[in-house]
């Protein structure tokens, strides 16, 4: 069966590198013993090894042993042999740019039909929706696609941010931006704020983390799903 952890974000304000979830996710990669860890999203000033020893300290905790895909000679082997992925934050663009480069839709899109386990964040959470179209990060590279995994039927905007209504700034919000994208497409999207996740089973998401997620559908008002809640698309 299916089952993601799809977070916001990496790191809160006051704790360290998940630390916030810390708990969640010995749950969820329970069993499990080694990690696939897949630093693609960073464009620069840490390297891929770098990146890899901070997950790998993380869930060294967890007795779980992390190896960095870019230290394998053909990464499509990496992924169909993987226990569990963890694709992690940086830029949207950058990362989907390397999935397509390596040809990896179709492997991960298979590993994880397979069971194997798949946790985002940032970056690694919007690239497991339908397309990267929500992402909040600057086009820095040009991918050949903006389709994402499609581990799910709807989008991300992580590190979502609520309208400031003391706020002097009168550009635009997050919102307006979500609206916008749905003056073109159909697809639902969920705003995630920090410290929340979804926890996917099968066909099943749950909102987890103590916060509402923001829910954008095409030619409705925005509404809430509480924490705890199932998403579910469709006015509630």
């Amino acid at each position: 069966m299916k089952r993601l952890f799809l977070a916001s974000t990496s790191t809160v304000f006051g704790k360290p590198y998940l630390e916030y979830c810390s708990e969640a996710l010995q749950e969820f990669f329970y069993g499990v013993k080694n990690l696939l860890f897949v630093p693609y999203a960073r464009p620069g000033g840490i390297s891929h090894d770098e990146y890899t020893r901070i997950a790998a300290d993380r869930f060294q905790k967890l007795a779980i042993s992390t190896q960095g895909i870019h230290t394998y000679s053909d990464p499509l082997e990496a992924v169909k042999d993987a226990e569990a992925i963890f694709i992690g934050g940086g830029n949207t663009f950058v990362l989907v740019n390397q999935i397509y480069r390596y040809k990896l839709h179709q492997a991960i899109r298979e590993a994880v039909s397979n069971g194997c386990r798949y946790m985002g964040t940032s970056a690694g959470t919007n690239v497991a929706g339908l397309t990267i179209n929500t992402t909040n990060d600057m086009p820095i590279v040009y991918p050949p696609g903006f389709e994402a995994l499609g581990l799910v039927n709807y989008n991300f905007n992580p590190h979502y941010l609520d309208p400031d209504p003391n706020s002097k700034h009168k550009g635009e919000t997050r919102q307006t931006r979500i609206k916008e994208f749905h003056a073109q497409s159909t697809i639902p999207v969920v705003g995630l704020r920090e410290g929340s996740w979804i926890e996917v089973s099968g066909d099943s998401s749950i909102l987890r983390g103590g916060q509402s997620a923001r829910i954008f559908e095409q030619a409705i008002e925005p509404y809430e799903i509480e924490n705890n809640s199932e998403i579910t698309f469709g006015k509630q």
